[in-house]
């Protein structure tokens, strides 16, 4: 017993004189000593200066001002760290132990450089006993041994922190202010909870959650986690595993509720998203993060604005712009705000032909530079604003902003329509195609397209079209290309054929016609065609003229003729069409009618018209004047004949 006594009363005094030792040393003689083991721990060169002073209650700690910890030896940028006081926290009995129990741990505007140099090294691998850099086992750095890292925090603050990260690879450099972190990690081998603040962007970031394990994941191994990231446009939540290579592997909640203030918090550059495309998304997904930075989404689940979409895309991050490529189903899918830029996406019909002409509300196509991507998409409609379709299959490749789609199958208007429409926005907008049409309702797609409703029949169309502008009213009226159309059965209103080949007052009405073809050439927003061939049961008809698809309107001839039969001749009655398309004047033009119909007559009556007044005048030049005008001469040549006669008459009475 009185051995243990002694034992007990050794302790004691040695604990007495180990603290009394730490109350009697200065300041500055604990800095270097702390300075050293931390250089000795982690294999950088560390300093602190400044005013240090030791605490005893209610803790055991120290506290320096400004403090440095070097940077890798390949790098010039200065100290990796540097803060502008540091306070830590330590648990006496856990000290006496062997152990580094910090009950607190404050860093005060911490700059922290972080460096990738043109080789990939990294300038934060740190040979920390226990901890292998990057997680590598413990021969991968001579500075990392197999004794575990005993280490834990009851409570770690970082204010007004300042990242750099300098990409020697890459030529890039980036710097981030304004951070802050609360950490608590009372258990090396059990959980941790943190709240952090970046700003990436003009808008704070926050950021919190859970590690399960963080001696695992600081061993590089894999450990359960949760975040979330809130922003003022919105949040979203991982839950799951990772690792700090990084590797995620987990599910993926996200509520956006504005799409471009959240890209633009995390310093991604906000954009004009149209209504449907995803101005708010809301959504859920199974996501895999490998070290390579390419995110992988299965599952997915996800509401752009009105529209809902599933399937998968994988997404890589570790490019000049991200890249997308994704296999995407949807319902009904509404794109309306397409036709006319509509920001809001509340228009009604904005791009659709109008008396006012069309809309001159700009575009923004910015989107179209985003990301690079290759999506498949499918739909059982889609809405376009002025356009109505069904079943939808389309390729979009996105390269560089320049956005190409395919439509694999797009049904609408009674037929289905094949080909691509490119949009274009590098330098500046463009849109262009090349469409084919088969079994189209023309009087529907007509009605839609561009206000016209007078034209019914279904038929089949090519066209190519390149327009150029920052709005739909300029990018029609810079239209070039072509058009081919051919129809079969239909019919025309506003004119009735059949009365005006009667009466010659053909307004009102309808007329019938059996087929019908034509081309167009597209130059500065008009067409023009000179070879429309229509048949019609009593008649044939050919057209030629101007549409102007920019102006919105028509200088159009179209010219029917009756067909010859056993009891009847052609007869044709060209019909002038001129104005907007709103409200074209219509009218039969008499004079042309009468040079197509009646010129022979015409000639002959003209012949003898002229045969009796040059009687007339050789009877009134011989009354007259005496000359006699033979059969087959002019009354010219009568004249001069007569003269010359008269001269040479005169001229022999001078030998006289």
């Amino acid at each position: 017993m009185g051995f243990l006594l002694k034992l007990i009363g050794f302790a004691v005094v040695a604990v007495m004189i180990a603290v009394g030792a730490l109350f009697f040393l200065p300041g500055d003689k604990i800095a270097r000593i702390a300075a050293d083991q931390i250089s000795a721990m982690t294999g950088r060169k560390v300093e602190m200066s400044g005013d240090t002073t030791i605490s005893f209650y209610p803790v055991l700690g120290i506290s320096t001002g400004t403090t440095t910890i070097a940077n890798a030896d390949w790098s010039n940028a200065g100290p990796m760290l540097r803060a502008d006081s540091l306070k830590v926290g330590v648990d006496p009995i856990a000290l006496i132990g062997g152990d580094i129990r910090i009950t607190g741990l404050e860093a005060v505007g911490p700059t922290i450089i972080l460096e990738r140099a043109r080789d990939g090294r990294v300038n934060w691998e740190l040979g920390v006993e226990g901890v292998a850099p990057s997680g590598q086992s413990d021969g991968a750095s001579g500075n990392a041994t197999s004794r575990r890292l005993a280490l834990t925090l009851d409570r770690a603050l970082i204010s007004n922190a300042a990242v750099t990260f300098i990409d020697h690879g890459a030529g890039t450099r980036s710097t981030m202010g304004g951070m802050a972190l609360d950490l608590r990690w009372p258990d090396y081998d059990g959980e941790a909870t943190f709240d952090a603040v970046l700003r990436p962007g003009p808008e704070p970031v926050e950021i919190s959650g859970r590690v399960d394990k963080v001696g695992t994941l600081i061993e590089g191994g894999i450990s359960a986690l949760r975040a979330t990231v809130t922003t003022k446009g919105g949040t979203a939540t991982f839950d799951g595993r990772g690792g700090t290579a990084p590797q995620l592997s987990g599910q993926l909640d996200f509520d956006l509720k504005s799409t471009s203030q959240f890209m633009t918090s995390l310093g991604l550059g906000g954009a004009d998203i149209p209504a449907g495309f995803g101005r708010a998304i809301k959504g859920t997904t199974q996501l895999t993060v490998t070290e390579d930075l390419r995110l992988s989404m299965r599952d997915l689940g996800v509401s752009l604005d009105q529209n809902r979409l599933s399937g998968a895309a994988d997404i890589y991050l570790g490019g000049a712009r991200p890249r997308v490529t994704a296999q995407l189903a949807a319902g009904a899918l509404d794109l309306s705000a397409l036709e006319s830029g509509n920001a809001d996406g509340g228009g009604t019909g904005g791009g659709t032909a109008v008396s006012e002409g069309w809309s001159k509300a700009p575009i923004d196509a910015s989107a179209v530079g985003l990301a690079d991507a290759e999506i498949s998409l499918s739909a059982s409609s889609l809405d376009l604003g002025t356009l109505q379709f069904g079943a939808t299959r389309i390729l979009a490749t996105v390269d560089r902003s320049r956005a190409v789609f395919q439509f694999k199958e797009l049904q609408g208007y009674s037929g289905n329509i094949t080909g691509q429409f490119v949009v274009n926005n590098r330098s500046g907008l463009s849109v262009g195609g090349d469409l084919s049409a088969a079994g189209i309702d023309m009087e529907r797609l007509l009605t839609d397209a561009a206000g016209i409703t007078r034209f019914a029949t279904t038929g089949r169309a090519n066209l190519k079209f390149l327009g150029v502008g920052g709005s739909i009213d300029a990018i029609m009226r810079s239209l070039s290309g072509s058009l081919s159309l051919a129809t079969g059965r239909g019919v025309i209103s506003g004119f009735d054929l059949d009365k005006l080949m009667r009466s010659g007052n053909g307004t009102g009405g309808t007329t019938v016609f059996d087929e019908m073809s034509a081309k167009f050439d597209i130059t500065d927003g008009n067409m023009r065609g000179d070879d429309l061939k229509m048949s019609m049961p009593l008649a044939s008809a050919t057209g030629r003229g101007r549409i102007g698809l920019g102006a919105q309107d028509i200088d159009y001839v179209f010219t029917p003729v009756l067909l010859e039969g056993s009891n009847s001749k052609g007869f044709a009655i060209p019909v002038k069409i001129r104005g907007p398309w709103a409200n074209p004047k219509i009218w039969p033009d008499i004079e042309d009618a009468i040079d197509l119909n009646f010129k022979e007559e015409k000639e002959k009556l003209e012949k003898e018209v002229k045969q009796e007044v040059e009687k007339e005048v050789n009877k009134l030049v011989e009354k007259e004047l005496g000359v006699k005008v033979e059969e087959g001469e002019s009354v010219e040549d009568a004249i001069k004949k007569e003269v010359e006669k008269e001269v040479m008459k005169e001229l022999f009475k001078l030998f006289d």
